[in-house]
């Protein structure tokens, strides 16, 4: 087919998710356990929020998408990640008691990057990192509601991640180049995304991860992945690919919109329940173990 350059990303990546099946193995195995460790915390699930930034209330409810989520994230027992907002957002979020990562733009305005690093810390955030991904736009520089973006250097990476005790994730690692480069800065987790197409003909998340998780192997970094997670099913064939834990993304907003808080957490739910039963009929027990062993791709 030709891909349109709007969707031709978000189609290749589709496309290629739906090319990994699976197979059964059910002699000898066990109901799955979905627990999990994930930058030095236990939680119930490899599930992950997306870092969304900028939802509104939804049907006039009190709580921002935002926040709405972040409290389903808490009373799932999920890693919580959230984007851009300013301080005062982010101690909203931070008062739902969601374990919470912040991710901050790449502001050109680099006191208020690491303003906002230091507001994280100083509140209890459970981590801090970076959304390399909208570094650059059309016509130079991202611009994204109105702040200007920069460029940003593995040294620039290395002095935020020197300057807090927080775990650093870098969001949008797309090569094995500049998931070395994450190791080297000190990056203790990176999420391996293409930000929902924004390159034009970017290569599948699922597809780049096993040379992501081979070079990788004993750095100490774990690897998170998004775009087009909308099933346990895609969690399944992220984590057997090399990932340790993967965020859904827009398919959880229709349950955020509709019925928020409770709408969330019937989602996240439906999600591990899925996870959980592909474990189960393939032969693995715990997470940690999955791997590649039960996949086919189609070429």
């Amino acid at each position: 087919m030709a891909y349109t350059r709007l969707s031709d990303a978000n189609e290749i990546t589709a496309r290629y998710m739906d090319s990994i099946l699976i197979q059964e193995r059910l002699i000898d195995s066990v109901v799955a356990n979905t627990t999990t460790t994930l930058l030095g915390e236990k939680f119930d699930s490899p599930v992950l929020t997306p870092a969304f930034s900028h939802l509104k209330n939804y049907d006039g409810r009190k709580l921002t998408g935002l926040e709405e989520y972040s409290v389903a994230a808490k009373e799932s027992n999920i890693l919580n990640f959230v984007g851009m907002m300013e301080n005062d957002q982010f101690k909203n979020i931070l008062a739902t008691g969601a374990k919470t990562v912040r991710i901050v733009k790449p502001y050109a305005d680099n006191v208020k990057v690491r303003d906002q690093f230091k507001f994280a810390e100083d509140n209890g955030a459970f981590g801090i990192g970076m959304d390399i991904d909208h570094i650059f736009g059309m016509t130079g520089y991202d611009i994204c509601v109105g702040e200007e973006m920069a460029a940003q250097t593995q040294d620039m990476l290395a002095s935020y991640i020197a300057s807090s005790k927080l775990p650093f994730v870098v969001k949008g690692v797309l090569s094995v180049s500049d998931a070395l480069k994450c190791a080297e800065a000190g990056a203790k987790a990176i999420i391996v995304s293409h930000h929902h197409g924004r390159v034009p003909y970017a290569v599948p998340p699922m597809m780049i991860l096993p040379e992501i998780k081979k070079v990788l192997e004993d750095r100490g970094v774990q690897i998170f992945v998004d775009c087009g997670i909308a099933s346990g099913a895609d969690v399944y064939k992220a984590l057997a690919l090399g990932a340790d834990a993967a965020a859904v993304g827009r398919s959880m907003l229709p349950g955020l919109e509709k019925e928020g808080v409770p709408g969330v957490k019937k989602f996240l739910k439906e999600v591990n329940d899925e996870l959980r039963f592909i474990m189960s009929s393939t032969g693995f027990s715990k997470v940690e173990d999955i791997n590649a062993s039960a996949l086919k791709i189609v070429q």
